[in-house]
This record gives C-alpha cells, structure tokens and sequence, in this order.
C-alpha cells in the first residue's frame, strides 16, 4: 500500500513536472512568436520596397527614409530585438521556432552590421537601387493589383524620390570609382524605367495618365539632377577604397553564410576543388576531344589546358544571338523540365513561370536572374529574366558574350536559374509554413545558391544534354569556386585586376567579357560571391551522408523533397531538423 501510494506520489510530480516543462515552452514559444512578428513587421515599414518584393503590399506608396534621424532609430530598434531575443530561452522553443530564432539572431546582427559598421549609404551609391528604381519595377512587373492601384502607390513613390536624392546627396562620400561608374549607368536605366515602363499599366487605366505624368516628371528631373552630381562632382573624386578589408569582411561572411566555415578554410577547400574539377573536365573533354580533333595525335590529347580549351572552344561555335536568345532559353528550360518529369528526380511545383528581359536598369552587374514572386505571396509568377547584350556594345564584345553563354551553357544556366534550380526550389519553399515568418523572410543564400550550383550536378550526371552540357556544368563549377576565392582575395588579400582575370581565363577558362564583368562585381560586392560554392558543398556534403546512412534504401527522390521541404535556411538548420 505504502509503495503504491509513493508510486502515485512520483507520477503525481512526474506530471507537475511535465506539465510545468510545457507551459515553460509555450511561454517561450509564445513569447519568441510575438517579437519575431514585431522584428519582421518594423523591417517591413522601414524597407517598404522590400515589404513589396516579399508580397506584402501595404506600404507600396512609400520608399526607405535614409535620414540621419531615421538611421538612428533603426540602430536603436535592432540593438533593442536583440536585447529581447536574449531573454527568450531558445533551449525551450519547440518545433520550427528552435531553428528561426538563430535564424532571427543572425538577421538582426546582420542588419545591425551592415548600419553601423559597413555602412554601406555613406561610401556606396548602388545601396540606393531598390528606391530609385526597383520600387517601380517591382509595381509594374506583377499584376497583384488593379492597374490604377499601382498607378497611385507609383505617383507616390516617384513623388518621394526627389526626397530620396537629397539625402543620398547629403549622407555619400568619397565612394570608390568603380560603384559610381554603376550608379551613373543604372540611373539612366532608373530614368528610362521611369519614363516608359509605366505606359502598359497607363494603357489600362488611361484616366490616370494627368495624375502620373507630373510626378514622373518630377522623378525624372530629379535621376536627372542626380546622375549629373555624380558625373560632375562625384566621380572626379571617387576614390574610395572599394576593399572591404579582413575584418570587415570576416563578420559579414559569417552573417552570409550562416556556416562555421572560417575564410581560410573556404579558400583551402575551393582551391583543392578546383584542382580536382579541372581533372573531370579532362575527363569529360578527351572524347569529346577525339571527336572534334581526330587527327591531333596523342601528344596533344595529353595536354591537359589544351585539350579542355579546344573543346570549350568548339562548343562555343554553337550559339545564340541577341535576337534568338530569349526565345532558345524558353525551348531549353522546356526541355529541362520535361527532363525532371522523366527521370522523376523531385517533386515539379505547378507555379507558373515567365522568361523575360532583363530591364535595362538591372543590366551591368549578372547576366540573368530568376525573380520568383515574393514569400508573402506565394501564387504569383517567376520570372526568369535573361540579358540579351546592351546596344552600345561593339559586336566583338556581343560576340565574345554568347561565347560565353553559347547554346551548351544556356542549358546549364537555365538549370541554375529556373528547372530544377532557383524557380523550383523557391516554388518549394514558398510552402512551407511555421510559426512564424521568419524562414519566408529571410531565405539563406547558401541554401539557395547552393541548390542551384547542385541542381547543375544533377541534371548532368543525370545526362541532360549529354557530355557537351556535362562541360559547361564543370566550368560553371568551375566558376562557382573561383567566385569563392576571388571573393576572399580580392577584398582581404589585395588581389589585382590581372591577376583575377588570369585565375578566371585561364584556370576557370572563361571568356574576356565574362570575366571582366566578374571582376567588377567582385569589387561592387562581398561574401556575396561566396554563397555559391559554400552551399554547393554543403548539399554536396548533406547528400553523401544520407547516401552513406541509407545505402541500398536511399531513394533521390525522396531525398530532393525532403530537403526542399524546409523552406530555405542554412543547410546545417536543414539537417538538424531531418535528424540527418
């Protein structure tokens, strides 16, 4: 009796116990759910063009305050969400919430970093893109509203963007040459956008065109006035360092790249990878080699650059132009599609899908771009925006670019960017629902980059395009993994212009134009150029150990949906949650 009544006794306080560790959990769980929507719905109003990428239209009439006072009260606003973040005891969030709250940490550090020690509006003009001119792209590229809705919330934003140029004018010093050289570019293409690509939605909604026309015209003398300061008065000085510098460099990489991998060690994987890539393009080009050159001889098949040089160069014969490219990347991405439906190698998503041109402001820093519809408004179209050459470029340079993007790439590139890479990734991502929406919000780079460059694996190991597209997916690794070391040289080692372009032309095999327009990108940015070979290796990483663990039972697949089925967090926050 006496031991019936202690047994009683323990379940009596086993169950108080419990029950105390749940309501501990749902106080935490409540309590992280409640500032993480404080953290996401103050980033929204301080970034209105953001909040209208992600789908969430209540502040499209509004543009980003870069003022003093505004700049002042973010820095506040972030160091205070920290501060309560701290407090929230993440050891007793359940589900999802466990992984968003280091999602959110990290984001709210990131953020803090880039306001008050990067600070990138005081030395950076191309900072200021997304208000000058994304912010009516971003009304006129989805039909989300009545055409006059956008009208109005366009008139709006143009209104303020002489407003916006006073305080670029008052807040930018002493930038480096080659980011104005940019900014002055892509504020003529701000002023055409501006001035013609609000016709479509005046055409259906005629009755607005006097409410629009003054406030367009304001906007436009004010890009004007803009473009000619940093002509006349900026550009004769620009003399900013664009380096970011070790330091700096360090934190940023981490708040990228969500990875504990250290910058030296990024740089040592790349480079042995990139060794061991050049040995499977040699592989993959010698018969090709044999086929095109039969009557070389022996000599010259062992001559490793060579032989993977002549081959690159004969599949560079066969290519595009200006007036047929966008029409061959629709048949390709078609044909990719049709590829994954057959080989049944994931889930398709039946989200629709646009190829487009790329407008003309975006034009001068990537070459093509997959622009899926915000995570606040999962049901609307991706774009696949594709660059054909701008129209002053002489025709060596046009033909030097579809070299480059020759018919073999275009299918490795239309894998990275929309079937299976950007578009059905972020299709699925898209779905995925938690507490929160701090993993819709905030998409990890390493995830996302990092599944296209392995999507690109995929579909030729799979035999998409046979062994001339299995080359080109080589070279775009290639590419990936010097992008990781220029990155890293280039802003901490004090790497030259000759130098990368020779690391680029002739140890990644890329064309002249190819590689000097990834030179100026990797001056015009950091870490960012990181994120394709560190993700990359981390799905690389993640599929070998779920090989390994299911031997016999694994099942490709499966295994694709299931790493799709998280959203797009850093590939270790994936893991941890699959049990892998």
């Amino acid at each position: 009796m006496q031991t019936r009544n202690v047994r009683l006794a323990l379940a009596v306080v086993a169950m108080g116990w419990a029950g105390a560790v749940a309501a501990r959990a749902a106080s935490a769980d409540e309590a992280f759910e409640k500032l993480a929507a404080e953290c996401i719905e103050n980033l929204l109003q301080a970034r209105p063009e953001m909040a209208t990428q992600l789908g969430d239209h209540r502040f499209d009439d509004r543009l980003t305050d870069f003022g003093a006072a505004a700049l002042a009260e973010r820095e506040r606003t972030l160091r205070a969400q920290l501060a309560a973040l701290e407090q929230i005891d993440v050891e007793q969030l359940t589900g999802p919430n466990r992984v968003d709250a280091e999602i959110l940490r990290l984001e709210l550090g990131s953020m803090l970093f880039v306001l008050t020690e990067e600070k990138p509006h005081e030395w950076n003009p191309l900072s200021y893109n997304d208000s000058l001119a994304t912010s009516i792209y971003l009304l006129t590229a989805r039909e989300f509203a009545p055409a006059e809705e956008r009208l109005r919330n366009a008139a709006k934003r143009l209104n303020e963007i002489p407003r916006v140029v006073e305080q670029i004018k008052a807040t930018l010093r002493n930038p480096p040459r080659i980011h104005t050289e940019t900014a002055i570019g892509q504020t003529a293409g701000a002023i055409g956008l501006v001035q013609n690509e609000l016709e479509p939605l005046l055409l259906q909604a005629p009755k607005l065109r006097a409410e629009l026309k003054p406030a367009q015209e304001r906007a436009v003398a004010a890009l004007e006035d803009y473009k000619a300061w940093l002509e006349r008065e900026v550009l004769p000085r620009a003399n900013g360092e664009f380096r970011l510098g070790a330091e700096k460099f360090r934190k940023k990489l981490r708040f990228a790249l969500d990875s504990e991998m250290s910058p030296e060690e990024i740089v040592r994987r790349a480079e042995a990878e990139l060794e061991a890539t050049t040995d499977e393009m040699y592989v993959t080009a010698r018969p090709l080699f044999r086929r095109y050159f039969p009557e070389a001889g022996a000599e010259a098949e062992n001559d490793r650059p060579r032989v993977i040089k002549a081959v690159l160069d004969r599949l560079a014969e066969n290519r595009a132009n200006d007036e047929t490219v966008v029409e061959r990347v629709k048949e390709i991405t078609d044909a990719a599609t049709a590829f994954v439906r057959e080989k049944d190698l994931m889930t398709l998503p039946d989200s629709p899908l646009r190829i487009i041109v790329l407008p003309e402001f975006q034009r001068g820093v990537a070459i093509a771009y997959c622009d899926s519809p915000g995570a606040l408004e999962p049901e609307g179209e991706t774009y696949y925006a594709v660059a054909p050459t701008p129209a002053d470029w002489s025709a060596e340079r046009k033909v030097s670019f579809f070299r480059e993007y020759n018919d073999y790439m275009l299918h490795d590139l239309s894998v990275h960017e929309a079937m299976p890479g950007h578009f059905l990734q972020i299709a699925h991502s898209n779905r995925f629902r938690a507490p929160t929406l701090v993993r819709a919000v905030f998409m990890s780079g390493t995830f996302v980059e990092g599944w296209a460059v392995y999507a690109e694996r995929v579909m030729a190991e799979a035999g998409f395009g046979g062994p001339e597209v299995r080359m080109q997916q080589l070279k775009m690794r290639v590419r990936a993994i010097i992008n990781a070391i220029l990155d890293y040289k280039v802003h901490c080692a004090g790497m030259t212009e000759q130098e990368a372009l020779d690391l680029m032309m002739k140890r990644g095999f890329q064309e002249e134009g190819e590689a000097v327009g990834k030179w100026r990108r990797a001056c015009q940015s950091s870490t960012q150029l990181s994120t394709y070979f560190v993700g990359a290796v981390e799905h690389d990483d993640a599929r070998a150990a779920a090989e390994e663990r299911e031997e016999a039972a694994f099942d490709l697949k499966r295994y694709h949906d299931r790493v799709l089925s998280r959203g797009s967090p850093a590939m270790k926050h994936v893991r941890r949650e699959l049990g892998w």
